[in-house]
């Protein structure tokens, strides 16, 4: 007798092929069946109308201590997202260096800082009882409601071997030895691979530079070669171009490594806009020339547009603006006086308008500029209003005008600032990139930067898109780059297509409703720590593993998920 039945639907199997209809048939978690089904099963249900589709993968999240307090993963679960890799940017949890405690409040306070996780949440909401990375995982097996597989930290490496002296020193040989073989050790217990980070926005709880940061080739190309001598493993690298344009020099290190290792190394985000031309052939000359040594070095990208909100009271991205760390670093009230004065305010936009500004000039608009959430009785009728009308309205510039909407709130207004590449070219020019062999679909940043954006639902969004929406890649093609693509990359087995046996990672939906709500500020973290959430529209059920996670955007209290490990659960993807 099968477990359950699904009857009728339209089956998107994952692979690009067209739909059709069909039976589809589940038995202890794999699916067995796939046509016409006479076999009895203990539970069977009507799909007519509704679209079958694989559990989506994403490729970039940062779960590895939200799983803990929240076994669903959510919002993506919810989403139709079955399997998650965590462990990206350099940051993870484990290994911890057993002879020095205070490593695991450094952790929880760089995480809490550069991936805008709540330190509280982290105090309480994990156990933080491992040393070891396979530990680590042995922590969350059998607990979890999606599949997880996890890269290595090279911060967490660094910090294990290197104390303190990892940010800021160089490892000797002895030291660079010992990190090589705590590498193998964590791909031994299944890690995916290492995670890398040298962007110059990823600082720690002190302010400092990442220990990442501070890693030579040669010591990224050692761990590199280490990863290729383990299966089913990859390589996960942020350089600071990664935010616009990558150097010469950024370009031939991510191609070294990925040569070196023998595997596929994926980098996080392919920012696509029309007004930049020259971005995207720029980026994708990594892709190029790795393919030349034998390496493939993989763009993720976003298929929507996931803003991200701003306070002028707590650390963003403004800070990072040549000049402005100084002055938004000040406590309140006197960096509420720096910004109402006149000349201050001019010599930040000076400074915003320079060459240093980067990647940032585009967060200097404030004229586009939307408010949210407002707390004083001087902002009412503001929130969801655009700053250039309420600045017209005053007579006042858009960056004045804020400043005093946000001294108002003693600076705790939300502000989000709407993207500048919302245009037909831009869109025109991502559907045309999709179709590149080695730009991959993700980016989401789920279970980071809680309170300030919510990538979670890209899937959802993108397939209503898809549908209803913009339509610039059909049904069938939209699927596969969320299920089929992302396994294939990560080489997982027997998932990422709706096939005989193959696991039962199903996502059921209404192609008619399909789609992600407007994401919402709730206060459900450890701690009553806030973060944004997103209803999903249309999801009927999603399965893990043959097992009924959601129904209707309701967790049902299942935790059918695998802690997936490389080599049992990922095989080696060749990088030709």
């Amino acid at each position: 007798m099968l477990d359950h039945v699904i009857k009728g639907a339209a089956v998107v199997d994952g692979t690009g092929a067209a739909a059709y209809t069909a039976d589809v048939g589940i038995q202890d978690g794999r699916i067995v069946g796939i046509g016409k089904i006479g076999e009895a099963a203990r539970t069977a249900e009507d799909a007519s109308g509704l679209v079958l589709a694989p559990g989506f993968v994403d490729p970039h999240t940062h779960y590895d201590a939200q799983l803990f307090w929240d076994p669903y993963a959510t919002p993506s679960l919810n989403h139709g997202v079955t399997t998650v890799a965590a462990g990206n940017c350099g940051f993870t949890l484990a290994p911890l260096n057993p002879a020095r405690p205070e490593d695991a409040d450094y952790t929880r306070r760089m995480m809490s800082k550069v991936e805008g996780m709540s330190l509280v949440a982290l105090e309480e909401g994990a156990p933080w009882s491992w040393h070891g990375f396979g530990e680590y995982l042995d922590a969350l097996e059998g607990r979890i409601a999606v599949n997880a597989g996890f890269m290595v930290g090279h911060c967490a490496l660094r910090r294990y071997v290197m104390g303190a002296d990892a940010v800021g020193g160089q490892p000797t040989g002895d030291q660079l030895a010992a990190m090589v073989r705590l590498l193998h050790d964590a791909m031994d217990a299944g890690a995916w691979g290492l995670s890398t980070t040298q962007s110059s926005t990823h600082s720690d709880g002190d302010g400092q530079p990442v220990a990442s940061r501070h890693a030579g080739p040669a010591e990224l190309l050692a761990l590199s070669r280490a990863v290729g001598e383990h299966e089913g493993t990859q390589i996960e690298a942020i350089v600071a171009g990664c935010l616009d344009q990558f150097s010469d020099a950024e370009i031939e290190l991510l191609v070294e490594m990925s040569a070196a290792a023998g595997r596929p190394l994926n980098w996080n985000v392919l920012t696509i806009d029309a007004a930049v031309p020259q971005r995207v052939p720029r980026q994708l000359l990594a892709s190029e020339r790795a393919r030349k040594a034998g390496g493939r070095v993989v763009a993720l990208t976003m298929p929507i547009l996931t803003p991200m909100n701003m306070s002028l009271g707590t650390f963003c991205a403004l800070n990072l603006i040549p000049g402005w760390g100084e002055i938004l670093g000040l406590p309140v009230p006197e960096r509420i006086r720096k910004l109402r004065d006149a000349d201050v305010r001019a010599g930040m936009l000076q400074r915003a308008a320079s060459k240093e500004a980067g990647v940032f000039r585009r967060l200097t608009d404030f004229g586009r500029y939307v408010i949210g959430d407002t707390y004083s009785a001087e902002n009412a009728g503001v929130r969801g209003r655009v700053v250039r009308e309420i600045a017209a309205e005053r007579g006042q510039d858009p960056f004045a005008c804020l400043v005093e909407i946000c001294a108002n709130d003693d600076l705790r207004t939300v502000l989000w600032p709407m993207p500048t590449d919302n245009d037909p070219a831009s869109w025109a020019l991502r559907a045309e990139t999709w179709q590149h062999e080695d730009v991959l679909l993700g980016g989401s940043d789920a279970g980071a930067h809680l309170d300030r954006m919510c990538g979670a639902p890209y899937t959802t969004r993108f397939l209503g898109d898809c549908l209803r929406g913009r339509k610039l890649v059909g049904l069938e093609q939209a699927v596969k780059m969320l299920t089929d693509d992302p396994a294939r990359l990560f080489g997982l087995r027997d998932r990422g297509r709706i096939r005989e046996g193959y696991h039962a990672d199903l996502v059921l939906l209404d192609p008619e409703r399909i789609d992600a709500g407007t994401a919402t500020l709730v206060h459900d973290l450890p701690g009553d720590s806030p973060r944004l959430d997103s209803k999903a529209l249309g999801v009927r059920a999603v399965w893990v593993n043959g097992v009924e996670a959601i129904r209707d955007d309701v967790v049902t209290g299942a935790v059918p998920g695998r802690v997936l490990r490389s080599g049992r659960d990922t095989r080696t993807v060749s990088t030709r």
